[in-house]
């Protein structure tokens, strides 16, 4: 759908400003959004995108500027003052009541009455019609948020949006915990609301997407907007260029690596919440990837291997000891770090400074006597933070007061800290930008070039292939195919995840 530089002007925000504290988050920003568009928001962890949404969503107030919404001044004093104008927003980070099923999550502040009483059966039809809608009529209304897994809740998000009958719909970072299939049926979703005159801000950092997708782009960077222009007539370098603020080398760097001996064996494993035996090997100096869609089974097999479900049939072989028990603090101690898909839920204490949640899983260094040295400990959070690019105002900030971005990072900088040997990563570049991307693929090659092992899930297929030694791939539970990244591609991948048959002869 192209736009004229005439079209009809359905929001225009100018000269917003906002400022946390020390922090400017947002300089002098101009944005606008015309009517049937996909305007893309682009821009490196922390540069300023979802403040600039917050404060149109009335989740934050700005400091400076004016919005006007459709020719009419504007000024959203809270999120259902928002929503009454025809705004909805998916969070990057899932905005869901975990206790409330499915139904009372999309109808939350939109319940459906009449006389006092909410007509269930006519919310229930909606709500129906909705995850119809996008393509997941399996996702049943009366389960609660909490059986779900993260990509489930993200459709869950985007069908509530979709419920509303947004004329400006806010999508942040939308695909981030989506498998390819679910990110192409997302776009078929987006095309038919631009038909249907809706007006779209898309943020991501999957640059690819961005470019299907969107038909303007605005890049901001330390919380300035750099430039503004029509996507028809920009690469992917040239984003990367505007967004960093220097050109760009290698999207996927390679690190030179050896592999060596067997460090973990899955022997018929099957925990509490998989469905299916599960026979895998990692050694060391491997990455090894994992594929398949949602529900596949992916993070059920990586939670029972790290202990936090437990062991219903096999056994694990973890360097050289055979074990069929286990808590997380054991495995910690065999030299075993996880990384959560939820870092909201599981994967960081929110409440907690960035120093701690650094530390938590690895104080030796810092104790004496029963006492913890804060001062030897702030010293190396320090550097820690300098080396992963942590962008925080000290050790000491709450991690909540981060963006998603650098929240991830904190996450996976805490594994560095911990030393471990065996790194269990599920989906670690989640909401990540693109050049922050390209450091963890360097820094997980630097760590198998000094003998640690990985196992790697991903729903992004690009960086399994461009970093992975091996990838194995799920169906429905099941672990149906296993081989040296040479023999996969994005189509091969992709008809195992789905039709759960090998397209290979023989198993590696």
């Amino acid at each position: 759908m192209n736009l004229s530089p005439q079209a009809e002007s359905l929001l225009r925000m100018e000269h917003i400003s906002k400022r946390f504290g020390a922090t400017c988050a947002l300089d002098d920003v101009d944005f606008d959004l015309r009517k049937g568009e996909v305007h893309a928001l682009i821009g490196e962890n922390g540069a300023g995108k979802s403040t600039l949404v917050k404060i149109l969503s009335g989740a934050v107030s700005p400091d400076f500027g004016s919005i006007s919404l459709e020719g009419r001044s504007f000024v959203p004093s809270q999120p259902l003052a928002s929503r009454r104008r025809g705004i909805a927003m998916i969070y990057q980070e899932l905005n869901l009541a975990p206790d409330l099923s499915v139904e009372e999550n999309v109808m939350l502040g939109r319940e459906i009455h009449r006389f006092g009483f909410v007509k269930r059966k006519t919310m229930q039809r909606a709500v129906e019609k909705a995850l119809e809608f996008v393509h997941h009529p399996e996702i049943k209304s009366n389960v609660p948020i909490k059986k779900l897994s993260v990509g489930a809740k993200q459709i869950v998000e985007i069908a509530r949006a979709l419920v509303g009958e947004a004329k400006i719909l806010i999508m942040d970072e939308p695909t981030s915990s989506l498998t390819q299939e679910d990110t192409n049926r997302l776009f078929q979703i987006i095309y038919k609301l631009k038909n249907q005159g809706v007006s779209i801000i898309y943020i991501s950092h999957f640059l690819e997407e961005v470019l299907e997708v969107a038909d303007r782009f605005t890049v901001l960077r330390d919380g300035k907007k750099i430039h503004m222009g029509q996507m028809g007539n920009t690469s992917v370098d040239d984003l990367i260029q505007m967004m960093v603020g220097q050109k760009f080398v290698e999207m996927f760097p390679k690190v030179d690596h050896e592999i060596g001996e067997i460090v973990l064996q899955m022997k018929g494993l099957k925990g509490k919440r998989m469905a299916e035996r599960v026979d895998l090997t990692l050694r060391k100096g491997e990455i090894l990837g994992v594929a398949g869609l949602i529900g596949a089974g992916r993070t059920e097999t990586l939670r029972t291997v790290f202990g936090l479900d437990p062991i219903e049939k096999g056994f694990l072989v973890v360097g050289g000891a055979k074990t069929d028990k286990g808590t997380p603090w054991i495995r910690i101690g065999q030299g075993m770090g996880l990384l959560s898909e939820d870092r909201q839920e599981e994967g960081l204490a929110l409440s907690l400074s960035v120093a701690d949640n650094l530390t938590l899983s690895h104080f030796a260094p810092y104790k004496k006597g029963g006492l913890l040295r804060l001062k030897k400990r702030r010293t190396a959070v320090q550097s820690l933070l300098k080396q992963v690019k942590i962008k925080a105002q000290d050790p000491d900030q709450p991690v909540y007061g981060l963006s998603g971005g650098n929240q991830q990072k904190v996450a996976l900088a805490r594994l560095l800290h911990q030393e471990a040997d065996i790194l269990l990563l599920d989906e670690p570049t989640r909401g990540i930008d693109v050049l922050s991307k390209s450091q963890i693929y360097e820094w997980m090659g630097r760590l198998v070039q000094e003998c640690k092992a990985i196992i790697f899930v991903s729903s992004y297929l690009p960086e399994l292939l461009g970093i992975c030694d091996k990838i194995a791939v799920f169906h429905r539970g099941k672990l149906v195919d296993f081989q040296p990244v040479t023999d996969w591609d994005t189509q091969s991948i992709m008809t195992v995840a789905t039709l759960g048959r090998s397209v290979h002869k023989n198993r590696a």
